[in-house]
């Protein structure tokens, strides 16, 4: 009886060992899931800081092209100059080009800071006839070339960025043109969609912010480093003298509050940093109710607790997997636009020179035309007439060649030769290449005839960046050749160049983000690149050679 007794004994003594037990395996549990939920919220935010930094960079660097191009406009020089016939003419195109981009405000200053003429000529707010001399980044163009302000307007009080370019040289600037960009879309775009976001400027203060009331307020991680501040200064951009020290805003309960996850990331070339805040909340709660489920389930049925925990583990995994496939995808996409756009950044300047000869050339032949018609010297008109028309063809093709290129591609693979490639790469670089003396062979003609099927922008963007790498690596006056061949079922479009080539300690690595041998250059590009090749059942590779450096697109043959 003291036998059985004791049996029973042990009974209370089994369950409170189990009890103690799942208790504790709950604990470990609880921990688990929630440094997994933290560990993904951190992934999670840094991928979207990178996406949203591209996007605001991509948006600076659009904007950024408008005062370089309008510094070497004819009527902008000819208005400067004294033309006032001009100021009505430049009101009508820096409005109309205010709509096209979005710009908040575009317009023209004389050396003393006198706005001439703008884009909001006809509103009762116009600029024209203020007086900006006063402006840091109207100082800063006159004596740099460009110069960028962020600042509130003197009489709309909204907040913008302020690009300015110098129009003259030097030694005797004529005058300066400004953009003024304002963020307003964007930020609701943030309000939307995140839980925080906010850019900061060098010193610390926050220019741009998902939260109205963040803005122009100084963030301790920045401002504690940042130089003496001048109160007046201040006023004047920012509204007010001392701005308020910023606070990352908390979450979770009053009874157990959470500290936001920061994520920060630099936005090129203004030195501005762009902050993530992200609430771990939300997963932490999921993680915490699905452990403690799986906890209970596992204890409550023990002998199914293998088959039920691996059943639960591959949901959940392909819950993940579909997630992530699905970021992956987005950020992919968002990526390459980004990368486009960039790139077309790059070599703007000399798509708007290829643009500049042929305007230059058709104003003579006008001109010429009309003295040709007061003498009746009709044949010669025509023949001028024919080639103005010639001459804006080929403006035509260049800026539809550049509209395409910069588009978002929604179009479906279909059969293309890789000549139509290869010319519209080359008409977007056609000013680089001349500008260095580079010698570029093309294939020929039969070779490039053949056909791929693919996304016409994919493969021109792929080209577009394997002929700018090549074009930075050969340098002036060298040679870049463009060979197809074709190999089981295959095309291989190869470019190589007769320059240092690529660094042996890099070779194995080149294709990795953030990898690249450049001084400037976050190294995104031979990865994306890659990753499109890859994208339509193709690859890009690099290929040894003698010297210099060769990279080949195989593709499926169509």
């Amino acid at each position: 009886m003291q036998y059985r007794l004791g049996r029973w004994h042990l009974v209370p003594i089994a369950l409170a060992a189990i009890v103690l037990l799942g208790a504790l395996a709950m604990l470990g549990l609880d921990r688990a899931m929630r440094v997994s939920a933290l560990d993904e919220t951190r992934a999670a935010a840094t991928s979207q800081a990178a996406i949203l930094a591209a996007g605001l960079e991509s948006e600076l660097n659009k904007f950024s092209l408008v005062p370089r191009v309008l510094a070497v406009d004819p009527e902008v020089a000819a208005l400067l100059a004294g033309d006032r016939w001009q100021r009505r003419v430049l009101n009508r195109r820096l409005a109309a080009l205010a709509q096209q981009t979005n710009a908040a405000a575009i317009y023209l200053m004389d050396a003393r800071g006198l706005t001439l003429a703008a884009s909001n000529w006809d509103r009762p707010d116009s600029f024209i006839g203020s007086n900006y001399g006063f402006r840091d980044y109207f100082a800063g163009a006159r004596r740099d070339g460009t110069a960028s302000e962020f600042a509130l307007g003197t009489v709309s009080r909204r907040p913008g960025l302020y690009l300015a370019e110098r129009v003259g040289p030097a030694e005797n600037p004529l005058g300066v043109v400004a953009v003024k960009v304002e963020f307003d879309s964007l930020e609701a775009k943030w309000r939307d969609a995140e839980d925080g976001v906010f850019v900061t400027d060098t010193g610390g203060i926050v220019l741009l912010a998902s939260n109205p009331d963040w803005r122009f307020r100084a963030a301790e991680n920045r401002a504690e480093t940042a130089a003496p501040r001048d109160p007046a200064r201040d006023a004047m951009r920012f509204g007010v003298a001392q701005p308020r020290p910023f606070e990352l805003p908390a979450t979770g309960t009053a009874a157990s509050p959470m500290r936001m996850i920061e994520k920060t990331q630099p936005i090129a070339p203004i030195g501005w940093e762009l902050h993530l805040l992200a609430d771990p909340a939300p997963r932490l709660l999921v993680a915490t109710a699905n452990g403690r489920l799986a906890g209970v389930i596992a204890i409550a049925l023990l002998a199914l607790a293998g088959a039920g925990a691996a059943v639960w583990r591959r949901q959940r995994q392909a819950r993940a997997a579909a997630h992530v496939a699905e970021q992956t995808a987005a950020l992919r996409d968002q990526l390459q636009q980004a990368n486009r756009l960039a790139t077309l950044g790059q070599i703007t300047a000399g798509l708007g020179h290829e643009i500049r000869q042929p305007l230059a050339a058709m104003r003579v032949y006008a001109e010429s035309g009309e003295r040709l018609l007061e003498a009746d010297r009709h044949a010669e008109a025509a023949d001028n007439f024919g080639k103005i028309a010639s001459l804006a063809g080929r403006i035509g093709e260049i800026t539809e060649e550049q509209l395409h290129f910069s588009r978002r591609s929604a179009e479906e693979p279909r059969d293309i030769t890789l000549a139509e490639v290869i010319d519209g790469s080359r008409l977007l670089l056609r000013d680089q290449i001349r500008q260095k003396g580079i010698t570029l062979t093309p294939p020929a003609g039969e070779a490039a005839a053949a056909k791929v099927r693919a996304r016409h922008v994919q493969l021109e963007q792929v080209l577009v960046n394997l002929l700018q790498n090549a074009v930075q690596a050969a340098g002036e006056g060298g040679q870049i050749m463009l060979a197809v061949t074709r190999a089981a079922g295959t095309l291989r479009l190869s470019v190589t160049d007769d320059g240092p080539g690529v660094p042996a300690d890099l070779r194995d690595t080149l294709f990795q983000p953030f990898v690249t041998s450049k001084t400037e250059g976050i190294g995104l590009g031979l990865a994306i690149a890659r990753d499109i090749m890859r994208q339509i059942g193709g690859d890009l590779v690099h290929e040894d050679t003698a010297s210099g450096a060769r990279f080949t697109m195989v593709m499926l043959a169509a």
